[in-house]
């Protein structure tokens, strides 16, 4: 699989977003991929919870939705440039309150560099979908312009 991911990755150079979804069932092995190549490349994952809970939380509340992609492209830039941006444990980008859309946040960062992130969520058919019709923070989004591996 880490094969394969590698050869996506030299193939979507060209493509306006250089985003590659790595989508499966929860415990598929999404994040273990992804920290197979970080490994490969010496790039450390960024924990996008983590990175970016911590710089909301010093941002007031009725400023975060405004404010998460900035600091997003922050954490981002900060990377060496050169290399993939490895990303994993979106589901803060979900939050209803920050009033954004996780996948067009991505696909942005996405246009300057080649950006691997970890789906939380599963494909139906062409449909990139995020917690359950009924869940508060349920999305669905198309998959165009994002290259998806299924694990």
């Amino acid at each position: 699989m880490l094969a394969k991911l590698e050869r996506l990755i030299g193939e979507i150079g060209d493509l306006n977003s250089k985003l590659v979804l790595l989508v499966g069932a929860s415990r598929s092995g999404k994040t273990k991929l992804l920290r197979e190549l970080g490994t490969k490349l010496n790039i450390e994952p960024l924990n996008v919870g983590l990175e970016l809970g911590r710089r909301l939380a010093a941002t007031p509340i009725n400023k975060r939705g405004f404010s998460a992609g900035e600091l997003l492209r922050e954490i981002a830039d900060k990377e060496r440039t050169d290399d993939p941006l490895l990303l994993d444990n979106l589901e803060l980008l979900f939050e209803r309150g920050l009033q954004i859309n996780p996948l067009d946040l991505v696909k942005r960062l996405a246009h300057s560099k080649c950006v691997v992130a970890v789906w939380p969520g599963e494909l139906r058919g062409d449909r990139l979908i995020y917690a359950d019709i009924s869940h508060p923070e349920h999305r669905d989004y198309s998959r165009d312009g994002v290259v998806v591996l299924e694990i």
